[in-house]
């Protein structure tokens, strides 16, 4: 498979420049010139940066997100994994439409809602995936 020259680092304006510290570390946990969504959570956790500023330098080193946590993309050989699941608490439902904007839920809110129902994140977005609701911005840029 052929990379587009710089298809990440060009979602930014010209001359952006990666925080120094958050490139090291990232260059140092991507394998194959990726890095798992999880492992970019707890990366921010631990340099206490927010996710935005990590997909951003990830872009400008154009590197690939991998197993997103709400099972949405970087899943090999399907890319996706989410499925929409019929049977939830209704109180789950409630608490994403809740949250809508633009008749869509946002990441970190679907991980919010995650945290708060002591739920997996991709349950709830098999619960958006149920209702035809679709889950977007992506709290590191990559949607």
């Amino acid at each position: 498979m052929s990379v587009i020259k710089d298809k990440y680092r060009k979602k930014h304006a010209p001359g952006t420049i990666p925080d120094p510290a958050i490139a090291a570390a990232l260059k140092e946990g991507m394998v194959n010139n990726a890095i798992s969504c999880a492992e970019l959570a707890e990366l921010a956790g631990r340099l206490r940066k927010p996710m935005a500023q990590l997909g951003t330098v990830l872009d400008l080193l154009e590197g690939r997100i991998v197993e997103c946590q709400l099972g949405l993309f970087g899943y090999h050989p399907q890319k996706k994994i989410i499925k929409p699941t019929a049977q939830y608490d209704p109180a789950i439902e409630a608490a994403i439409r809740s949250r809508l904007i633009s008749e869509c839920l946002p990441c970190d809110a679907a991980w919010e809602i995650a945290a708060v129902f002591a739920l997996p994140r991709i349950n709830v977005a098999s619960i958006c995936e149920q209702r035809g609701i679709k889950i977007k911005p992506c709290q590191l840029g990559a949607f």
